[in-house]
């Protein structure tokens, strides 16, 4: 996700590395890395104008403070180059901001009118903000409005069902604002507080079109009017948005499909031309894949810093903290075995691709292209061949029971040895960090144990008994051993065998040494 406008900044940042200050010069190559980007992005010229001179001007403008204080009081050393990003984050946060993913109520209940073009991913919004008021509480009622495009009724009640949310379709030649009002009595006399109107779509705006919208405004008077948009048209996409702002007083925006695009300029746009900020971003087909829209998550994510509190957040949806905090406490003393493995792989899969997850983790987004999701299910299907006592005691397993395993899983024996032997890094890791007092609140899912992370209001659950999580000392780690030690070979054996090879040498060199003065004493 937004793979080109990263890249920019990245450039940017690596030019500013060694600079002792910020000159004409330096920011001005700086800011022709960003501008490219920005507009092959299809961010809108302007905005990309806007907001890279003001960025120059501060850049130029305000006074490097080389030291800085983080939250827990301790100093640090600030680079013209980290000032120059600072600079940039926090004004990609007020470009997409400020934002409010409240919705409102009215007469006790939710009420939310989705309008936007055919095609951009309406009907799949209404059933995931059908999901997301479920799990606050509420009880949804969907509203199939769209009676021109083929199927649609038919698509909304089968997500409808999905999720045990009823539908209401309206009856043989009712109009979509008639069945807007029929479907808001219904939800009043079946006592249910959030309604959601998934209408009609067109080609293009046209003034029938919204003329139809305004008709259903007028009817149900919907608290909340949010425009569905496809983050894949790029600059046609904040074009719509203005069109339909013209006509509706929208409330926000809900933007698709920006996990499947390498550029994404309309979420840096939308707000700044049309002012509706974006509220939610659908990723992915699931109904269970919609994000509050946090600006400085974004920004944090598009610098290459990740976005720590939405993976936090990814985590608490599918992780019982309880159960987390005691697997972390086990884990920790050693007690590491593959089921375990295989339960933190489970709870990985649930929060959705590892793409996404890995473009959330601080310092990892540019690795996200490298994760191959095909290893999870290979490591899965080996430990899956194996006894329960191969999985909780790894060490039975010689050559004959490897042989077997790899052809159960239809896996090659190599790739069993190799999974064992990292899993074995992995198990002495758990049980050196459970021993040194000091790591244990960089942990996530040890907020109980060690008062939790600061600032992330008690660490993350459900990440304990995930290798390379913790923070600094994980040697020899790549990318897909980070997540159960995967990966494709050499993740973490042939730094550890450097190591101790060198080690070696060194036991060598010092015997050696000790036996020539022996010799020069006699």
């Amino acid at each position: 996700m937004l793979e080109t406008v990263t890249q920019g900044f990245k450039s940017a940042t690596e030019r500013l590395q060694g600079v002792r200050e910020l000159s004409e010069e330096n920011i001005a190559e700086s800011i022709a890395d960003v501008r490219r980007s920005l507009l092959e992005a299809d961010v809108d010229f302007k905005v990309a104008k806007d907001f890279l001179n003001i960025v120059k001007e501060r850049a130029l403008g305000e006074k490097v403070k080389t030291r800085a204080r983080e939250r827990g009081g301790r100093k640090i050393k600030v680079s013209p180059g980290e000032h120059f990003v600072g600079i940039c984050e926090q004004e990609l946060v007020k470009l997409m901001g400020p934002v409010d993913t409240e919705l409102v109520r009215k007469d006790g209940a939710v009420s939310i009118m989705l309008v936007g073009l055919q095609g951009v991913g309406k009907t799949t919004i209404a059933a995931k903000l059908a999901r997301y008021l479920q799990s606050q509480g509420k009880r949804p009622l969907l509203v199939a409005a769209d009676i021109y495009r083929p199927a649609a009724v038919d698509q909304l009640k089968t997500l409808g069902r999905s999720i045990d949310v009823p539908v209401h379709s309206g009856s043989e030649g009712q109009l979509p604002p008639e069945i807007c009002r029929e479907a808001r009595e219904r939800a009043r006399n079946e006592k249910l507080n959030a309604i959601i109107y998934d209408t009609a779509g067109r080609l293009a705006v046209d003034d029938e079109l919204m003329q139809e919208l305004e008709q259903i405004d007028a009817a149900v008077e919907p608290a909340n009017k949010l425009l569905v948009c496809d983050s894949l048209m790029g600059r046609d996409a904040v074009s719509h948005a203005e069109a339909f702002s013209a006509r509706l007083d929208l409330d926000g925006i809900c933007m698709t499909k920006l996990d499947g695009d390498a550029r994404g300029g309309a979420a840096l746009s939308v707000k700044a031309i049309t002012g509706v900020p974006i509220k939610f971003l659908g990723m992915g087909e699931t109904v269970d894949r919609l994000e509050e829209f946090r600006p400085e998550g974004l920004a944090s994510r598009i610098l290459g810093m990740g976005d720590i509190v939405g993976l936090v957040k990814d985590f608490e949806e599918v992780v019982d903290e309880q159960q987390a905090e005691e697997d972390a406490e086990r884990i920790l003393k050693g007690q590491f075995t593959l089921d375990d493995l295989i339960t933190q792989l489970q709870t990985i899969q649930k929060m959705g691709p590892l793409k996404e997850i890995f473009a959330k983790m601080p310092g990892m987004g540019g690795l996200a292209d490298q994760v191959d999701e095909g290893e999870l299910v290979k490591v899965k299907a080996m430990v899956s061949s194996m006894t329960r006592a191969e999985r909780q005691t790894p060490d039975l397993i010689d050559k004959s029971r490897a042989t077997r395993i790899a052809r159960g899983s239809g896996r090659k024996i190599k790739e069993v040895t190799d999974l064992i032997g990292r899993f074995d890094q992995m198990k002495g890791m758990m049980a050196m960090l459970g021993q040194q007092s000091g790591l244990m609140g960089k942990i996530p899912g040890m907020g109980k144990l060690a008062g939790g992370m600061p600032g992330m209001g008690g660490g993350m659950p459900g990440m304990a008994g995930m290798p390379g999580m913790g923070g600094p000392g994980m040697p020899g780690m790549d990318p897909m051993a980070m997540l159960g030690g995967l990966g494709g070979g050499g993740g973490g054996g042939g730094r550890t065998k450097k190591r101790t090879s060198s080690a070696a040498r060194k036991k060598k060199n010092k015997q050696a040494k000790k036996s020539r003065r022996k010799g020069r004493k006699k």
